[in-house]
């Protein structure tokens, strides 16, 4: 068997790892598990054929900056999967760009994961999330932000930062950091960010009439 051979047989399990293992249980996006397999087997083959070919390395790896700002431009993702997203580029480029199997390109990889495992984890997280939420109300007071934030998920506001007032439809477009270690108030058995969006709503304190409150979770 060849050294090429062992390096794409050591990707794709390297890749498999990576979605299957680390990053669809814990985020359980199917669109981006296709992006991720995609990404890596094709960058891989290109490494192939640039490898055995007079084309030089740097033309190579112009051509996949240029289609990577194309991807990460084509759709609104999280920094998170960005990482994922350059983690199977790189073991793609490692692999394809492999002469022969060493134990530094094994390691480069096997740490690649490790990192990725780690840094996406409870160990470092610490259960604490980004996102944007919109409220049935026109908060222009930074300081009363997360006491509202507060009131209708119940989690820990560690920074709040006012995106946008609308004044017509009175609502307000906020980035918010919290710790979900709360309650919700509408279903006390689970945490209040863990909820559908479908039962993520709650009555305006602001007017008489009921007005729906949409929390919008948009990991970052």
């Amino acid at each position: 068997m060849s050294s090429s051979t062992i390096m794409i047989l050591v990707d794709l399990l390297a890749v498999s790892i990576l979605v299957f293992g680390i990053y669809y249980p814990r985020h359980h996006r199917s669109d981006l598990v296709v992006a991720f397999l995609g990404v890596n087997v094709g960058v891989l083959a290109v490494s192939q054929v640039l490898g055995s070919s007079t084309v030089g390395a740097g033309l190579g790896l112009g051509l996949f900056g240029v289609l990577s700002i194309i991807r990460l431009r084509s759709s609104e993702i999280s920094q998170r999967e960005v990482a994922y997203y350059f983690a199977a580029l790189a073991l793609g480029l490692i692999s394809g760009m492999s002469t022969e199997v060493t134990t530094l390109n094994i390691s480069l990889m096997a740490v690649l994961l490790a990192v990725l495992a780690v840094a996406d984890s409870r160990l470092v997280s610490n259960g604490v999330r980004t996102m944007e939420i919109r409220l049935d109300a026109a908060v222009t007071d930074p300081a009363q932000l997360p006491q509202e934030i507060n009131a209708r998920t119940g989690a820990e506001v560690v920074d709040a930062t006012i995106e946008s007032i609308d004044f017509v439809n009175d609502t307000t477009l906020a980035t918010a950091t919290v710790r979900t270690n709360g309650r919700n108030r509408l279903f006390p058995s689970r945490s209040a960010l863990s909820a559908p969006s479908s039962e993520m709503t709650t009555a305006s304190t602001t007017t008489a009439t009921s007005v729906p409150s949409t929390v919008r979770s948009a990991q970052r």
